[in-house]
């Protein structure tokens, strides 16, 4: 067979095999449901829970990049601290060893029939929940056929002297043995691949045990590269979470480089006793080494959170999104001081709404990449305390409650719903204002000028409507109502300096989109600001 149809072959097998896992992954993501946000940010409240919901996490995903991923984007909008993400990596790290166990159970002359028997599924049945185990028995089969046609593509390499040179070096030099594996994994973004490739190299003869198990070490702080990646431009506790991926890796590989030979004889005993094949040898080496290394690792969690946090400096910027002062006893005990601390909530829900709009006026403003951080974990903790609260109050709602307390209770479900679209409308208005950097929309110094004016009048309506109903001051309320009306007149006035600026020319049709867009969110969160004034009046 010619260099071509060699190369074409592994290469063809190699993207057969990533093909496979995406699919797979996939499959078993919709077949367990799209709940694994929820399980990492309910199930990490210790480090324990961290690493069993890490592990659960990844072998759905089948990716542990995925996982840190994930975890990375959680701990970004402030749903996950440091100290949990680390217990999450840990377990990442553990169940991406399924892959290299199912590699290891050889049944890959079956990959055909397999990969069959999904695509029935996938096209005779109707039915969602088979089309997903289709999917899930298809990317299976996709992963053994890959896996044939990668070896097939490397059989000659046994011929190669050069080959032959580099795995003896390997042996000889552990270090180097590192360093091919850690290159390939990021070259391939796939850690699961590169232990795939390496269990074929070695289950054909083509590497002994001591040239191996390097790679093997390698693979593992390859596949910290994508987290890395996935880091950049992201809050400060975001890369530290990052950050922790490579350390861990970094002082496993070390410690596991130190004990080489002990741990290499190891691996031999536990081949010869189970009699394990080539491919399930490699799969055991990645197990023993993963789980060796949280157990070593685990206590140390604290500091390795210290350590990275000394690495990489400055304010962690999460926002506290859960819920503080709901507790369900109070609701059985008395429903009316079960209200009350619904009231707290709603009012720390509200103090983020407010600077929710504060930061995405700075972020107007300034077009800030730190403002621009903090919106969506605004937005995130506002809908998150949406859930609860309302939660909350509808369980209230079932006890007697007195005309007063129904009255307040009347009150915080609309203050809550008001809230969360106040929300939504800044959401909005980030959007925008990143449609206007990523295209390069400019506004004239006036219509900026405008905006600010604006910008500043809705968050001291806002501030002043939530002054109201914590105080329950009518006054104050009706205040509100005053500067809406301000509000309002503003909005008409920039529509029409806007199209006088259009007519003009000095402003462009897109820019005027993007500008009238942001005068209409910012004209709605007055309305929204009256509407919990008026529950304060009582209109």
């Amino acid at each position: 067979m010619d260099l071509q149809a060699l190369l074409f072959m592994f290469f063809g097998g190699l993207g057969i095999f990533l093909f496979g896992i995406k699919y797979l992954g996939d499959g078993l993501q919709k077949v367990a449901g799209d709940g694994l946000r929820d399980l990492l940010d309910r199930f990490t409240t210790n480090p324990i829970m961290g690493v069993l919901a890490g592990i659960f996490v990844t072998i759905l995903l089948q990716t542990s990049t995925g996982t840190t991923v994930l975890t990375i984007g959680l701990v970004n909008a402030g749903f996950m601290t440091l100290k949990q993400a680390i217990g999450v990596i840990i377990g990442a790290n553990i169940g991406t060893t399924v892959t290299a166990f199912i590699i290891g159970i050889k049944i890959s002359t079956y990959a055909l029939p397999i990969m069959a028997v999904g695509t029935f599924f996938i096209f005779f049945f109707k039915n969602h929940k088979i089309n997903n185990y289709g999917q899930v028995i298809f990317g299976f089969g996709s992963l053994f056929l890959g896996l044939n046609l990668m070896g097939d593509g490397l059989k000659p390499l046994r011929d190669v002297q050069a080959f032959a040179d580099l795995t003896v070096s390997m042996s000889e030099n552990p270090l180097l043995g590192v360093l091919i594996g850690t290159l390939f994994t990021v070259a391939v973004q796939s850690s699961s691949a590169a232990i795939g490739l390496l269990q074929t190299l070695f289950g054909q003869g083509l590497m002994d045990l001591d040239a191996a198990l390097p790679v093997l070490f390698g693979d593992n702080i390859g596949t910290t590269i994508t987290a890395v990646l996935a880091s950049i431009g992201a809050s400060i506790a975001a890369r530290r979470a990052a950050l922790t991926h490579v350390i861990f890796n970094l002082v496993g590989t070390t410690i596991v480089l130190i004990v080489l030979r002990p741990f290499t004889t190891l691996i031999e005993y536990i081949r010869d006793s189970l009699g394990l094949n080539p491919e399930m040898t490699i799969a055991f080496a990645h197990g023993i080494f993963n789980v060796s290394n949280a157990i070593i690792q685990l206590p140390f969690i604290a500091v390795l959170a210290w350590i990275v946090v000394k690495l990489i400096p400055g304010q962690d910027t999460a926002i506290p999104y859960k819920a503080v002062h709901l507790d369900e006893k109070f609701i059985r005990k008395s429903p009316a001081i079960a209200l009350g601390q619904g009231k707290k909530e709603v009012m720390r829900m509200a103090d983020l709404t407010e600077k929710g709009i504060q930061e995405v006026s700075l972020y107007f403003k300034t077009q800030g990449k730190k403002h621009r951080e903090l919106v969506p974990q605004y937005e995130n903790a506002i809908n998150n305390l949406d859930n609860k609260i309302t939660d909350y109050l509808v369980q209230v709602s079932s006890h007697s409650l007195s005309g007063q307390d129904s009255k307040v209770h009347h009150t915080l479900m609309n203050t809550v719903r008001d809230l969360e679209r106040i929300g939504d409308h800044m959401e909005n208005i980030m959007e925008l204002v990143e449609y206007q950097i990523t295209n390069k929309v400019t506004f004239s110094e006036s219509a900026i000028a405008d905006l600010d004016e604006m910008f500043e009048l809705t968050v001291s309506t806002l501030r002043q409507a939530i002054k109201a109903l914590d105080l329950d001051e009518i006054e104050e309320a009706r205040s509100v109502l005053e500067k809406e009306e301000k509000i309002d007149k503003m909005e008409r006035d920039l529509r029409k300096k806007h199209i006088i600026r259009v007519n003009e020319n000095k402003c462009t049709g897109t820019a005027g989109i993007v500008y009238v867009d942001i005068v209409s969110n910012l004209e709605r969160v007055g309305d929204h600001a009256v509407n919990i004034a008026e529950e304060v009046i009582g209109e």
